[in-house]
């Protein structure tokens, strides 16, 4: 099927999904209206950008029957400059079709929860781990995308282990590449020498699902209650509030500690089990589909090392697409998009190139 074809079946598609926005009865169905209304607005835009390419399309055929039928100078001066042009733009608004015509990632429009755990390297990876949570925090302020910590660990120099909610729009679209060893390298601030060290922290995104994907079966998960744990002194808690989740049929744990209230404990500690249960469905149909077909941006795996901050030469390099930036203080201060937007261009040129 060529380009054009599919943009024609876009087109009726469209008109399809317009009739059905027209029926009263939609409406009572509220989950249906929502995935309607999603699918109609997101075709909208490719409509819009075809209906655009189409009048150039016209422009420049009326400029080539000009200066076939046209005698005079001035005239058809004109119809050149507006052949030379239009052809050009042409060629873009071609090129923004292609991409348009990408198949989107179902998970795209969800929101996320982000695990950032301290690796090797001891209080180093700790503080780096603290660095890359302000990092995404404030990436998220700028982008006007809402930000929750569920659940947090620390210790004496930063942390241990973070877990927290991202809400917006189309978050996992810019945060599905995150997952992995990020690496840095430093001089730690207990390093008297000078020496620089090399410590690492691991990052994983997983989509949250809603009931439709989703609905986790409290018969099929153990509860166990504790006495929460703390550094000492008023943190020790006197009342069985923690609580640790055990989904029987993956044999996945979840623990929560971070309130005094049980009953908030548990339901953090549900909604990290619920991630991480669709995330493990997720990996698990990806590892079913055929590797040729996927855009080779890293495996996913969160073993794998995705991304070097080297502060002496204020460097950042993604290892997975080659690509290394020298303005690393701004990047860590929240202004992560360049890094983001790479990555997206380079997904993108990798499904063209199989279409």
């Amino acid at each position: 099927m060529s380009m054009f074809d599919k943009l024609d079946a876009v087109v009726n598609r469209h008109g399809l999904l317009a009739k059905r926005l027209a029926d009263p009865n939609l409406y009572n169905d509220q989950e249906e209206f929502k995935k309607v209304s999603s699918e109609h607005a997101h075709l909208s835009g490719i409509v819009d950008s075809y209906g655009k390419y189409k009048k150039l399309e016209g422009e420049i055929d009326e400029a080539k029957g000009i200066l076939k039928e046209e005698k005079d100078e001035e005239i058809r001066e004109m119809a050149k400059d507006i052949l030379e042009e239009g052809e050009e733009r042409l060629l873009k608004m071609g090129e923004k079709l292609k991409v348009l015509l990408l198949p989107e990632d179902p998970l795209d429009e969800k929101n996320v929860m982000v695990e950032i755990r301290a690796g090797a390297g001891g209080d180093e990876a700790s503080i780096f781990a603290g660095d890359l949570l302000r990092m995404y925090q404030n990436h998220c302020k700028n982008a006007h995308f809402k930000t929750e910590i569920i659940s947090l660990s620390e210790n004496d120099e930063g942390i241990k282990e973070v877990i927290f909610s991202i809400s917006g729009q189309k978050v996992y679209s810019q945060f599905k590449y995150e997952s992995g060893v990020h690496r840095v390298q430093r001089v730690p601030k207990t390093e008297s020498q000078g020496r620089i060290h090399t410590s690492t922290v691991t990052v994983a995104v997983m989509p949250e699902a809603s009931e439709i994907d989703f609905k986790l079966d409290m018969n099929e998960v153990k509860t166990d209650v504790f006495r929460a744990s703390g550094s000492g002194g008023q943190h020790v808690n006197t009342t069985d509030s923690a609580v640790r989740l055990t989904h029987l049929p993956t044999g996945i744990v979840v623990t929560n500690q971070d309130q005094k209230s049980q009953i908030k404990n548990r339901e953090k500690a549900a909604k990290i089990l619920t991630a991480r249960i669709y995330d493990k469905m997720i990996q698990e149909q990806k590892a079913k589909e055929d590797a040729g077909r996927r855009a080779q941006v890293g495996t996913g795996d969160r073993s794998e090392r995705i991304r070097t901050y080297n502060y002496p030469q204020g460097r950042l390099t993604d290892h997975r697409i080659g690509l290394t930036l020298y303005n690393l203080d701004h990047i860590m201060e929240g202004n992560f998009g360049p890094v983001s937007d790479a990555l997206v261009a380079y997904y993108r040129a990798e499904l063209l190139k199989g279409e």
